[in-house]
């Protein structure tokens, strides 16, 4: 496989960014390298965030920033005060009764994965002719961005979700637990087989009924209240009794595996290396840049079609239209069922708007040889086309890439899958908490967030939606260098892996992962305040803070920090450690109440609900 971005390059202070933003730095290092980005080291720091320079031959340099607070505010932001800042903490933490961390990278591996994308799509709009020299990006835009869907739908004017009161007991929600102990997940995306497998246990139809009802909340609401007869008979069955049980009804289900295990996986190797893409070449020869741009957004003038359901798909189009590009979605005759899921807002869903606002649309039955008439017309004079399609359907369809280069040999085609290029996987749904189980961020967030596995709240969609484009700007920006088109491929297991890259590779040298020293929620006298300490110097600083000692071993160093924090409410703490230079935040639990936050404001607009503006700033 050649390396898409050869011969550009990638300057900036990576080894010598503030400790909290260590992470992000490590995230742009591993992407760009990936992409074949020759990087740099330069000498010197960068005092309150991460400054990079993108440079391609015969382009002006770009400057890529990213921040912590969309304020540009350079205290007291990190990964887990962003995180609990922006309402993220109260989606994750939702099914387990209250607002706890996600326990992995998340925020800076997505921010990370903006601010390249930005800086690509700069490249590319100067190709065209537009002047972008700059952008910025903050861990707090990647945050909202993240929670979009979920602010919209707590702030909707009529019919508001409220967080619906959490479980008390880890088997009251997925994942499941067997006899002998295996923690695994289940999934189908049709009730039958889910009703056969219940039925074959025993289970009456009316309670497995209300079980599918719960299961399918994940998706919309981040909960699983889950009957407690259901997990009950689970946990009295051993694991491969129960995966026989699956089989006869057609069920799907994986055990959450560690990152250990996916180290045996034959295609890990392959994704460390070229990262979460796949760039199949295509058409060559073409002209090596199309000027028509010029907008006030780097992709402005260029044309993509979208065929996709659901998050990841519909959130990389999004972005692209962020970005400037005009997206057309085709949908159903009809339009897409997920219009009319409450709330509603002119008879909109409020969560399906938040992504797809800034589309064209146009119904078209696919199947029909009129409807695929119609999308290779549109391709014809489309710049890229996107779909997210079960595997297998565009070749059913007679719509697979060489079908649509006939009719536009300079089209990028993109799609966004689930378990990418390993056919052993595709028997199992490439849903996000099947991808989570199996690639080991399920174990990750269990083990460092304290919750029975997983997050229901779709991590691995949202972080796959921006994979793809930023995989679709890369395939752009290739095109308009060396006038070659092609195929690109990302997967929900593709982000999985760059998700966990750090410690994969860690782990793959037989190392251990890095820990920071503190890190964690804690009770205050008001409220749950999140604190982040990255190296022994911040932990110094924290034990003057709180003027108490504070342990080396870790649950004793958690105990003394709660009993400090017992005197003050979390605001109040939140202001005294960042006077000490502190990552420290507290943690916001009312996503309707987010936008009050002036760090977290500037990425949000309100109109009839809570809309997260673009993740970018170009100058």
């Amino acid at each position: 496989m050649t390396f898409p971005l050869a011969g550009c390059t990638l300057s900036g202070a990576f080894a010598h960014v503030p400790a909290a933003f260590a992470p992000a730095a490590s995230a742009v290092f591993n992407q760009a390298g990936a992409l074949g980005i020759g990087v740099v080291f330069q000498p010197g720091t960068c005092a309150d965030g991460l400054d990079f320079r993108f440079e391609v031959p015969g382009l002006a340099p770009i400057a890529g920033r990213l921040l912590g607070w969309a304020d540009g505010r350079p205290d007291g932001a990190s990964e887990l005060t962003v995180q609990a800042a922006s309402g993220l903490m109260a989606v994750h933490g939702r099914a387990s009764g209250g607002a706890r961390p996600l326990g992995v990278d998340y925020v800076s591996t997505l921010a990370a994965s903006l601010a390249l994308q930005g800086t690509f799509a700069a490249a590319i709009g100067q190709l065209r002719g537009s002047g972008h020299t700059q952008v910025d990006v903050s861990l707090a835009g990647a945050a909202t961005l993240a929670i979009g869907q979920y602010l919209a739908g707590a702030t909707a004017p009529e019919g508001a979700e409220r967080l619906l009161p959490g479980c008390t007991s880890p088997r009251e929600r997925p994942p499941f637990t067997s006899a002998d102990g295996v923690v695994f997940e289940l999934e189908t995306l049709d009730a039958e087989p889910w009703r056969r497998f219940w039925n074959g246990l025993g289970i009456p139809g009316e309670l497995a009924g209300k079980g599918w009802s719960a299961f399918l909340l994940r998706y919309a609401k981040a909960v699983s209240p889950m009957p407690g007869e259901l997990m009950e008979a689970l946990s009295r069955l051993p694991y491969a009794v129960i995966a026989e049980r699956c089989a006869e009804a057609g069920l799907s289900i994986c055990p959450l595996r560690s990152l250990i295990e996916r180290l045996e996986d034959d295609d890990l190797p392959l994704l460390l290396e070229h990262g979460p893409w796949h760039f199949t070449p295509g058409t060559s020869g073409l002209p090596p840049t199309t000027l028509g741009g010029r907008g006030d957004l780097p992709l402005s003038g260029l044309r993509v079609v979208e065929s996709c359901r659901r998050i990841q798909g519909p959130l990389a189009g999004h972005l692209l239209a962020l970005l400037g590009a005009e997206v057309i979605r085709i949908e159903l005759p009809g339009g897409d069922p997920l219009r009319g899921m409450p709330p509603l807002v002119d008879g909109c869903s409020v969560r399906f708007d938040a992504l797809n606002r800034h589309k064209q649309v146009c119904e078209l039955d696919i199947k029909s040889a009129r409807g695929r008439a119609e999308l290779l017309e549109l391709a014809s004079q489309a710049d890229v086309f996107l779909h997210n399609w079960a595997p297998g359907k565009a070749a059913e369809l007679n719509l697979d890439h060489a079908d649509l280069a006939r009719v536009n040999p300079a089209l990028i085609y993109a799609y966004a899958g689930g378990w990418g290029e390993d056919a052993r996987l595709h028997a199992m749904p490439g849903t996000d908490f099947m991808v989570q189980a199996y690639s080991g961020v399920a174990r990750q967030i269990a083990r460092r967030s304290a919750s029975a596995g997983g997050s229901l709240f779709t991590v691995l969609d949202v972080l796959g939606g921006v994979v793809a484009a930023q995989g679709v700007s890369v395939a752009l920006l290739k095109r308009g260098l060396r006038g070659e088109a092609g195929r690109v491929d990302s997967s929900l297991l593709g982000a999985a892996t760059l998700l966990c890259t750090t410690e994969l590779l860690a782990l793959r040298d037989g190392k251990a992962p890095v820990e920071p020293p503190v890190a964690g929620v804690y009770p205050t006298a008001a409220g749950l305040l999140a604190i982040e300490c990255r190296d022994a110097a911040e932990v110094e600083r924290l034990r003057y803070a709180l003027d108490c000692p504070l342990d080396a071993e870790p649950a004793l160093r958690d105990e003394q920090i709660v009993r400090c924090l017992a005197s003050r409410d979390a605001q109040a703490w939140q202001s005294l450690l960042r006077e000490f230079g502190l990552a420290a935040s507290a943690v916001r639990e009312d996503l309707s109440a987010v936008h009050e936050d002036g760090r977290i404001a500037p990425c949000l607009r309100t109109e009839a609900y809570t809309l997260v503006k673009s993740p970018w700033s170009f100058t």
